[in-house]
């Protein structure tokens, strides 16, 4: 009884995560609709521009996004030879929220590291993250190319920031965040195969 009670709840989440991925949204600068799969291989041609021109990306995101900024910054530059950071070692974040406040904490390493071309991609589960949306402002400032990731509310003010924005229409904040792992994934084992290496499935 025991393990069809758990099969059944395994088959629940994955079917919510396959639905949310397949009803996922995404804009462009405009506000207008594009489909998901333009979005990835606009990212990844703009990565590897970005790359070869000597610029990078950076990644921020809050709590569990945080995480999927430090998976991705690791996996763009390992696999994806693509120049990248992530902008949340604890050092920094304690002193720049120490000194300055939380809401400026990416937004202030953006003004350190970031320059015209380079490529930011802001995650928030919410959208609504103080912090990433002070980030983009400031990557935008710099002439900075931006990519959000946002969930829960449709009318969220992340998704409206980016020059493409991927929006994936669930409350569920495990569903958002494992879906805008696998948005990050396509776009890294996309670029992986456009370049000749083959995806990181491959790989060691």
């Amino acid at each position: 009884m025991l393990d069809s009670v758990r099969d059944s709840y395994i088959d629940g989440y994955a079917d919510a995560l396959a639905t949310v991925l397949h009803d996922a949204e995404a804009t462009d600068a405009t506000g207008r609709p594009v489909p998901v799969d333009e979005v990835v291989r606009w990212a990844a041609a703009a990565a590897r521009r970005a790359h070869d021109s000597s610029h990078k990306l950076m990644f921020v995101g809050n709590g569990g996004s945080a995480t999927t900024a430090s998976h991705m910054a690791t996996d763009f530059n390992k696999n994806g030879n693509l120049r990248t950071l992530s902008l949340n070692d604890s050092s920094m974040l304690t002193c720049l929220a120490n000194d300055y406040s939380f809401a400026d904490v990416f937004a202030k390493q953006v003004e350190f590291h970031a320059t015209r071309g380079d490529i930011l991609v802001a995650i928030s589960s919410s959208g609504k993250s103080p912090n990433i949306l002070n980030a983009v402002k400031a990557a935008r400032a710099l002439g900075c190319t931006i990519l959000t990731m946002s969930g829960f509310a449709p009318d969220n003010p992340l998704r409206r920031e980016g020059d493409m924005n991927v929006y994936l229409p669930s409350d569920l904040y495990g569903i958002v965040e494992i879906g805008h792992l696998a948005v990050c994934h396509a776009i890294v084992d996309y670029s992986m195969d456009q370049d000749g290496r083959g995806a990181a499935r491959r790989r060691d």
